[in-house]
């Protein structure tokens, strides 16, 4: 398990954290439900999916206001892409779970078994867009008379990068902030998010005890932008962070900008020598130049401009011109 996953496997061992992330991204219908204030956690012990156990994967157990226990399976993806098979995980985990309670609680076929709200928290760069029911995993043709004999298990998908910034903000919870940490648009992002944590912390004096994971989200996140420069230790006072960044942030997103000028001026004189070049290889060679010419030379660097453009002085065709 890398060290993010263990960050955000000690976020959500809280209840509060768990809890907080729910009221903020879960439908109201199925929180009017739930009883967050006695939530515990459930050790599993067993191993699902290719035998592995996954440590950063959370089960919590959470009353029910019309009697009962919902268990939540939190699962917490950090893969690079998208798993398709995620839906497929999950049954195996319910089917495991299921097991585990039958063994351990003694439960009775007349008691039935506790529901489920399988959920799965991602927070890679593509979009996720896996199948959310293990049905859709399942080749049979609609009508098919087998489908009554299917499994069928769905779960609920919170994809970080799916959130704007905009609407990040308008969530007042940790989870948003820690979202917004997460998928940072840039150096002044981070630092208004760290004002916005500093702010929360101090309305709620008695949240969850997460203020350290957060230092060390917030260093993991600064490594994460382009230009950043070492900064020393975290101090464990956010404000005094944002007052740390505030000044370096300036001269962070003046060099960035400074950067783009750059680069976008050197693309411009490089995209002029590339109209130039066509203009003058339509005047040698015909106004109707083939697709693959144009494409070359749009694709093309300095240098490769340049070679073909003192080519086309002696150049008797355009393959003299464009040899390797």
């Amino acid at each position: 398990m890398t060290n993010h996953d263990s960050l955000y496997h000690r976020f959500f061992s809280h209840p509060a954290m768990v809890a907080d992330l729910l009221r903020g991204f879960m439908e109201r219908e199925v929180l009017d439900e739930l009883d967050l204030s006695r939530m515990s956690r459930v050790n599993t012990k067993f191993t699902a999916f290719r035998g592995q156990r996954r440590r950063s994967d959370v089960i919590w157990e959470i009353p029910l206001r019309g009697g009962g226990h919902l268990f939540v399976l939190l699962l917490l993806e950090f893969q690079s892409t998208v798993d398709a098979w995620i839906s497929l995980r999950t049954l195996v985990y319910a089917g495991l779970l299921y097991q585990q309670l039958v063994d351990e609680r003694k439960l009775k076929p007349e008691q039935g078994l506790p529901p489920l709200l399988p959920v799965v928290l991602y927070n890679g760069e593509s979009r996720w867009n896996a199948p959310v029911d293990v049905r859709a995993l399942i080749r049979l043709p609609p009508g098919s008379p087998l489908w009554p004999f299917q499994p069928a298990m769905r779960y609920h998908t919170l994809d970080e990068g799916a959130y704007t910034e905009e609407e990040l903000k308008g969530r007042s919870s940790l989870s948003a902030l820690l979202f917004r940490l997460e998928q940072p648009a840039d150096p002044q992002s981070i630092l208004e998010t760290i004002r916005d944590m500093a702010q929360w912390f101090r309305e709620h004096p008695d949240g969850p005890p997460v203020k350290r994971l957060f230092q060390e989200l917030i260093a993991g996140s600064l490594k994460r932008i382009e230009g950043f420069v070492e900064l020393p230790p975290i101090p464990d006072d956010l404000l005094e962070v944002v007052n740390m960044l505030a000044a370096r942030v300036e001269q962070w997103s003046r060099e960035i900008k400074q950067r783009g000028f750059r680069e976008g001026r050197q693309e411009g004189r490089q995209e002029g020598k590339a109209d130039l070049l066509l203009r003058l290889l339509r005047q040698s060679f015909g106004p109707l130049l083939p697709e693959w010419v144009g494409e070359r030379v749009r694709a093309a660097d300095t240098a490769s401009l340049e070679l073909w453009g003192d080519r086309i002085l002696t150049a008797r065709s355009l393959e003299e011109v464009f040899r390797e």
